[in-house]
């Protein structure tokens, strides 16, 4: 939102409001193109200010949405109207931005080409411009006022923090060389960033609402997940150009969004999950596709079917699922999908090969697959699970699919991390009265053997290890906040690095090589 709109603009609504008290009721559609317009767009989509529709607008319910209305937004653009509108004019002005958009725009190649920005002044290099090990590089995004610090991961020290676009989700995608990253908004837009330059390269927005990205074994290809429209575009890494839009739509014809997309490099492909339809898609980066590997041989499956075919170099197989399934977690080969059911009471294990239901998963309480980890117990390897809605993590058998177990923590948990160079896993209490507190759990004997609580009342959560997994970096996830460097064998606090709003962080190594402890 902005005051600062055109002069044709204003003389038109001047005369509109000019018999308007301040205490009166408005329409809030005028006051919208007032008062928002110019930052967000007419259609509400976002230009400079992010999109104002319930899409992007889910983690502000109510009185949050008011409240940045009335008093705007520390350290952005975002005046406050409190001078402006009343308290009533304020909540019709709310209620109108969570009504949902009457009509989707189109946004397909065309409109996402034509939002595409490459930085002028960006040149390459051969080597990073610091003398830092280019493997340990950790980013962490910063929500507070949407940066992204890079650190060095051996002294800790800042090297560069950038401006992110507003509201980053999912985790930023390295490409294989760790020289590029690329980080995605829930607005649709796709930043690229060279880290050895420390320059971004450019921008391009890739859906009005999405969920997150996903990027190629080979380094070529960026998924992009879309809520809105309902499709799955991928990008060039090179220069950020579209390859292709997948329209999303099930086999009987119903749309979907895309809750989620992973790659999967040994099989070549992205797996989708589907918000709206119980399938499950699997996307072919290959030029040359190994049907047995990626079909398990059943060929008839490894086409465009459906309602809307379309020429592809990225052939789509559908996997019709029992459930609908919003996450979801591999096992080592990638050849099983664990999902979880949208019910949020149990999951399931889909076999990739034959494309059926392989076993159910005890897994009540909603657990967070997508922060799911694994590690060796014994003659076995186990992934564990954090709950959304219940205070346990649950631990199971990646050879019989049986919960062995079930860790009782003081909470809902979000995240989950360890490394192979690490006896403990540390999990989070994200949600509810104990969110300052951080477990850490043996691995072997799956007891929790401490409890760190480093910031009373705070939230405390996400967890990245450095490439050696001698540190790991705890996020203390408020505006006045920061990032705790802790000693992973004394679990003693060594450095403490000032952030804003600090949440996700990300080590370059960990990512590349799905270092066991890490999830993907």
């Amino acid at each position: 939102m902005t005051r600062n709109i055109s002069s044709f603009k204003a003389a038109v609504l001047a005369l509109a409001f000019a018999a308007l008290p301040f205490g009166a009721s408005a329409d809030p559609q005028a006051d919208y193109m007032e008062f928002c317009a110019d930052c967000h767009e007419a259609n509400r989509l976002g230009a400079q200010g992010p999109a104002l529709i319930p899409e992007s607008l889910k983690r502000m319910r109510g009185p949050k949405i008011e409240a940045v209305i009335r008093d705007g937004r520390v350290a952005t653009q975002m005046p406050g109207y409190a001078e402006d509108l009343s308290d009533e004019r304020i909540a019709e002005l709310a209620a109108y931005l969570k009504t949902p958009l009457e009509v989707v725009p189109p946004w397909g190649e065309e409109q996402i080409m034509a939002s595409r920005v490459l930085d002028e002044d960006y040149a390459p290099v051969d080597r990073p411009v610091w003398s830092s090990d280019p493997m340990n590089i950790t980013l962490v995004v910063e929500t507070g006022d949407h940066h992204v610090s890079v650190l060095d991961g051996d002294t800790f020290e800042v090297l560069d923090r950038f401006a992110t676009p507003f509201a980053v989700h999912g985790g930023p995608k390295f490409t294989p060389d760790g020289k590029f990253v690329f980080i995605m908004s829930r607005d649709g837009w796709v930043q690229k960033y060279d880290i050895y330059a420390l320059k971004q390269v450019g921008r391009i927005r890739a859906g009005l609402n999405s969920r997150n990205i996903a990027m190629s074994g080979d380094g070529k290809w960026l998924a992009v997940a879309n809520y809105l429209p309902n499709t799955l575009t991928i990008l060039s890494t090179d220069d950020l150009s579209v390859v292709e839009v997948h329209d999303v739509i099930g086999k009987d014809g119903t749309p979907s969004r895309v809750s989620a997309v992973y790659q999967a490099p040994p099989r070549e492909s992205f797996v989708l999950a589907l918000k709206d339809v119980p399938e499950i898609w699997e996307v072919s980066y290959s030029k040359t596709p190994d049907l047995n590997i990626f079909a398990g041989g059943f060929t008839h499956d490894w086409r465009i079917e459906g309602p809307t075919p379309q020429e592809t170099d990225f052939p789509i197989r559908r996997i019709t699922t029992p459930d609908f399934l919003d996450d979801f977690f591999f096992d080592q080969s990638y050849e099983h999908v664990m999902g979880a059911s949208r019910k949020g009471e149990d999951g399931l294990v889909i076999d990739l090969v034959i494309g059926q239901k392989a076993a159910d998963l005890d897994l009540p309480g909603m657990p967070h697959l997508g922060s799911g980890i694994t590690w060796a117990y014994g003659d076995t390897t186990v992934m564990a699970t954090p709950h959304l809605k219940e205070g346990v993590v649950s631990v199971i058998d990646m050879q019989s699919w049986e919960t062995i177990k079930r860790v009782k923590t003081e909470g809902p948990g979000f995240f989950m991390r360890s490394h192979k160079n690490s006896p403990y896993v540390w999990a989070d209490v994200f949600f509810g009265p104990n969110k300052d507190a951080m477990h850490i759990i043996d691995k072997q004997s799956l007891e929790i053997v401490k409890t760190l609580r480093p910031v009373p009342d705070a939230t405390v959560a996400h967890v990245e290890f450095t490439k050696d997994g001698s540190h790991a970096l705890v996020s203390v996830w408020e505006d006045d906040g920061e990032v705790l460097v802790y000693d992973a064998k004394t679990l003693e606090i060594v450095k403490r690095l000032p952030m804003r709003k600090p949440s996700g962080k990300y080590n370059v190594w960990n990512k590349i090589t799905f270092e066991e402890g890490t999830s993907h």
